[in-house]
């Protein structure tokens, strides 16, 4: 019975109900606007007859 006494101490892992989420959008938003303006920036300041 050496196999019944391994098993007797054996830990249960169950899924969460609710799926895991991480909000990571603010970051990128942030990161891809602050670059649209650095090029915008860039684009009126060697071209200051377009706009």
């Amino acid at each position: 019975m050496p196999l019944a006494a391994l098993t007797a101490g054996c830990v249960k892992l169950q899924a969460p109900d609710k799926p895991i989420e991480i909000n990571m959008n603010l970051n990128i938003r942030h990161e891809v606007i602050v670059r649209l303006e650095k090029d915008v920036q860039d684009l009126i300041q060697n071209n200051p007859g377009v706009f």
